[in-house]
């Protein structure tokens, strides 16, 4: 198999495996003990570098600046990247003790580095000198130093001095000692808020001894849930709160009261009211928020929400707030009359007395009955037909179709059993990229789907440094594996089956795989999904979404777990009929997390309130769907507090505009078209953040973005 070329090291450390940059990482090889040595010597020769670098007199240029100290940056990257990677998906206390034992000293180095004024000059130096320079075509690498600048380069140049001045460079020496602290304590409270909700999903077990209340759950969560109990020599049947087995039975399970067990546990995780006090995330929350506002306003900003957006495609809160305003103006009448009908359905059959007796426990249980009633099909006679390995073969197809591209298992070291290997290759069999899939939930294992890069590309001195790409879900595994065997990448025996929902999750990681995979920029900092703006990394992976309800491409990814058959083209169209089932109350709920996030960012004030009481008012403003008193939401919260959306969920909703205004042209022009592929590949999967993301959209789309398209997708019409 081709290595990736690399600049970043030519000898392999046989002793720490996570200073070895000549490849792939190592994982079979890496273990706790070699973190903090790896990243204290990363640490050190980056500074050291930095040290030298800004001693020279010589002007700064791109080949005797910019170059060598993207080396160092991207060797500490790499490892950390790794160390991040492995606490997410195989937690254990050893590598978590590592991971949170080095990061204080991470996250002080990055704060330094945005700090650092003499890098600063060099930087802003580089950039007049830039835009005094003409343009010059993108170079191969030459031993001879040019000061022209690519118009690529001169967008990392200038991204570089906005961010020194976002991180505090021009701060007094008192505020940046007193920045590097807040950043530092910051990093740690959003690791802890992570391994709480981990440690608290992990602790709950709920064991059923009675049979009966199994009654209308799935055979393969019933014979998980009796292996898991066997796993800890207990007889009957172990549920947890992990999501393969919680949302079967939210939705299928007969017993209102496992249901309401469940959801309570579910919803109290990592709060006052859970299981064990040492895990919740109250006071983390208050003193997160606290320490953001006082890094925005250190740097002369009122709100954090103002800093998040410094680098995003909205320029306001007020413009986020408002628009949306306006989207839960246009999708609440839907979600009122998908709440009257669920609710007029549970009295009608004898479920309540009054629509007031509907609780949150019962919503996904009601709406999977409605929904039988109303299209004669259910989520669970549709996942019989999405076995894994016809899945994977149609996501392979519809890819490869649109963008003329290969994708083929390969071999590499990998964490777990589950993890599999693949190269991304052109039609002539050169090599794009490559990216890890690991779909399974596991006890060790942060909840979510999620892409992150391993290694990105970069040209380089002896070629292209192709990108490497994780792709992580948390899917149910197969019901059985025949000895652990795989051919090509594909498990053998019974294989996962996967729900409707878990293909469309699937098909949007794979979007933000493609953005950092099919990246044509050669610049480190703004190649693949680098430097795009928050709000505009999601339309690749929207994008993806909708071909799963598209019947070119369902029918040749579909084969019933028993009979073989394929999906019928009476089941499809009643998937069809019910696409936009409760897409008002879906709607309003993704709009409730963005203005909770957003407001809780700009103009929450936490000597007036708490976040709970902030929750609440927003759900009186854009809610249907009562929630109990009990509900500790925002203590799992893990997208704003321990991860990067803060100020910033609204991404979602605002991407939301952008994907499906840009899948109409598929539809336009044929939803398999390579051609609209190609065009799409080349205007905005390949452009990285070359450029800012409306003209990568306007490039491909031939002019701005309107909100048509979403709301048509989404079944709301609006009156003219």
């Amino acid at each position: 198999m081709a290595i990736p070329a690399t600049p970043i090291s030519t000898t392999p450390s046989s002793s720490n495996p996570l200073l070895d940059f000549t490849g792939l990482p190592r994982f079979a090889a890496i273990l706790p003990s070699h973190i903090q040595p790896a990243i204290t010597q990363l640490t050190e020769e980056a500074n050291t570098t930095i040290a030298n670098l800004t001693a020279v007199a010589a002007p700064p240029t791109w080949q005797n600046f910019v170059m060598p100290l993207d080396d160092a940056h991207e060797r500490l990257a790499r490892a950390w990247g790794i160390v991040g990677h492995l606490n997410a998906v195989l937690n254990s206390p050893e590598i978590r003790e590592a991971y949170n034992g080095t990061l204080p000293a991470v996250t002080q180095y990055w704060t330094n580095v945005s700090q650092n004024l003499a890098l600063y000059n060099r930087y802003k130096l580089l950039l007049q000198t830039a835009t005094s320079a003409p343009l010059t075509p993108t170079p191969t690498p030459t031993p001879t130093p040019t000061p022209a600048l690519t118009a690529a380069q001169r967008t990392v140049v200038a991204n570089e001095v906005r961010d020194f001045r976002l991180g505090g460079a021009e701060l007094s020496d008192e505020k940046k000692a007193q920045y590097r602290t807040v950043q530092e304590e910051l990093s740690t409270l959003m690791s802890t808020f992570n391994d709480n909700v981990l440690d608290a999903t992990n602790a709950f077990a709920h064991i059923v001894t009675d049979e009966a209340e199994l009654l209308g759950l799935p055979a393969d969560v019933v014979q998980a849930a009796k292996e898991a109990a066997q796993k800890n020599n207990r007889a009957g049947w172990k549920f947890t709160l992990h999501a393969p087995s919680y949302m079967p039975v939210m939705q299928y399970a007969n017993s209102r009261t496992l249901r309401e067990t469940l959801y309570r546990a579910y919803v109290t995780r990592a709060s006052e009211l859970g299981s064990d006090d040492k895990w919740d995330n109250t006071p983390v929350i208050s003193r997160i928020l606290a320490l953001r506002r006082e890094a925005a306003q250190l740097l002369g900003l009122e709100t954090f929400a103002e800093l998040s957006l410094a680098t995003k495609m909205a320029d306001t809160p007020n413009e986020v707030i408002a628009f949306l305003a306006d989207m839960a103006a246009k999708a609440k009448p839907f979600a009122v009359n998908d709440w009257a009908a669920l609710t007029a359905f549970a009295v009608e059959s004898g479920y309540v007395a009054a629509a007031h007796d509907v609780a949150a426990w019962d919503v996904a249980y009601l709406s999977e009955r409605l929904r039988e009633q109303r299209y004669a099909f259910s989520d669970l006679e549709v996942k019989q037909y999405f076995p894994e390995p016809q899945v994977l073969a149609g996501l392979f197809r519809v890819v490869e179709t649109i963008y003329g591209v290969q994708m083929k298992p390969a071999k590499a070291d990998v964490w777990h059993p589950d993890a599999r290997f693949f190269d991304v290759r052109n039609l002539d069999g050169g090599l794009i990229g490559q990216f890890y899939l690991d779909l399974y939930a596991r006890d060790a294992k942060r909840g979510g789907a999620w892409m992150d890069d391993v290694i990105n590309r970069r040209r380089v001195a002896s070629g292209v440094q192709h990108p490497v790409a994780f792709l992580t879900c948390n899917f149910s595994p197969p019901a059985a594996v025949n000895d652990g065997v795989n051919i090509g990448g594909i498990h053998l025996g019974a294989p996962a089956l996967f729900t409707h929902d878990e293909v469309i999750t699937l098909f949007h990681e794979f979007g933000h795989g493609l953005h950092q995979l099919l990246t044509e920029v050669d610049e480190l900092s703004i190649s693949g999904i680098n430097g795009v703006e928050w709000d505009a990394v999601e339309l690749p992976s929207q994008i993806m979404e909708n071909f799963c309800w598209e019947w070119d491409v369902l029918k040749h990814m579909t084969r019933h777990a028993e009979t073989g058959e394929p999906l019928p083209r009476a089941l499809f169209d009643k998937m069809i009929a019910a696409k936009n089932f409760q897409a008002g109350m879906g709607f309003v709920r993704q709009l409730e997390f963005a203005l909770f996030d957003m407001r809780l960012h700009s103009d929450f004030d936490a000597t007036k309130g708490t976040p709970l009481q902030l929750i609440s008012a927003v759900r009186a403003e854009v809610a249907v769907v009562p929630a109990p008193a009990f509900n500790r939401m925002p203590n799992t919260f893990g997208h704003i507090f321990g991860g990067g959306y803060a100020a910033g969920y609204y991404s979602y909703k605002w991407a939301e505009v952008l994907s499906a205004d840009a899948y109409a042209l598929f539809e336009e022009t044929g939803v398999l078209s390579a051609e609209t592929g190609a065009r799409f590949r080349r205007e905005v999967l390949a452009r990285g953040s070359s450029r800012p993301a409306l003209e990568s959209f306007v490039a491909f789309r031939g002019r701005k973005p309107e909100s048509d398209a979403l709301l048509r997708h989404n079944g709301m019409r609006l009156a003219a």
